[in-house]
């Protein structure tokens, strides 16, 4: 799979909460990818077949496939229908979840390594994979054994030393949320019921820590200077610039995830700003 497929722009929502209708919507909005988030499983990928049906060229990806949940054998399997159904338009997206959700996590690193090579042997294409990274030793992972890496919950500088540790030549698509709407109060609480739970997960809350970050900021439900960091918000035109930058620091691809019951007008309105 070639970046461009991708498009610079994609929208990322849960797997469970989009439907064909909205799914062609994005595509003639201009939106080169959907990503389908919170974990869906090796069951729930006919989600992606239903949206790949419904659409022409939108590339479907998932992010991601928890590989706690779903053995990579029978992922393996969901993976090769789905591609001779819709060849080159399905990107599989696998991560190692959170300790705080998973009572057989282990060592994920291991347990990655060891996921990527049984997709090797279920003959799963390493650039038809990505996976969720947000250390150096999983950035490094994402670029060696897959197409690139898909940090989430990071700010801008993230981005910036996420391109330093994968050079050129692999992937790097990057998810940040966004409010539209120029009250600063408003829009952060609009945002914390979507945002404060994953400060009570440490493999966010150690990365933020990374990017200058204080045990204050991140407490939950955050500090204001939490907010600013992975949520765009503001003006539409704002928003836009905020998305643009992680595009100037070194991502490939933006994934859009907006911070509401209905995510289209946000997407409409953003749409001929990011052209």
């Amino acid at each position: 799979m070639a970046f461009d497929e991708l498009g610079r722009y994609g929208v990322w929502l849960p797997f469970n909460a989009i439907s064909p209708e909205q799914a062609r919507e994005v595509e003639e909005l201009g939106y080169g990818a959907l990503w389908l988030g919170s974990s869906p499983g090796e069951d729930d990928l006919v989600v992606a077949e239903n949206l790949l049906a419904a659409t022409e060229n939108l590339t479907v990806a998932t992010s991601i496939v928890n590989i706690w949940k779903s053995p990579a054998a029978k992922v393996a399997e969901v993976f090769h229908r789905i591609e001779a159904a819709y060849p080159g338009r399905f990107l599989l997206g696998i991560g190692a979840g959170h300790p705080e959700a998973n009572a057989t996590y282990r060592t994920p690193y291991d347990a990655l390594v060891e996921y990527f090579d049984e997709l090797d042997a279920a003959g799963v294409p390493k650039e038809r994979r990505a996976l969720a990274a947000l250390g150096p030793r999983v950035l490094k992972l994402a670029r060696d054994r897959s197409l690139g890496a898909l940090p989430y919950l990071v700010p801008v500088e993230h981005t910036a030393s996420a391109r330093a540790i994968l050079g050129d030549g692999t992937l790097l698509a990057t998810e940040h949320k966004v409010v539209i709407d120029d009250d600063p109060v408003r829009a952060r609480t609009t945002a914390e019921p979507r945002t404060s739970f994953y400060l009570g997960l440490q493999n966010y809350v150690t990365n933020l820590r990374r990017f200058g970050l204080t045990d204050e900021d991140l407490a939950k439900p955050g500090s204001d200077r939490f907010y600013d960091a992975v949520v765009a918000h503001g003006t539409a035109e704002a928003v836009a610039e905020k998305l643009r930058a992680h595009l100037l620091a070194g991502a490939d691809h933006v994934a859009i995830q907006p911070l509401s019951d209905d995510p289209l007008p946000a997407l409409r309105t953003l749409a001929p700003l990011l052209k």
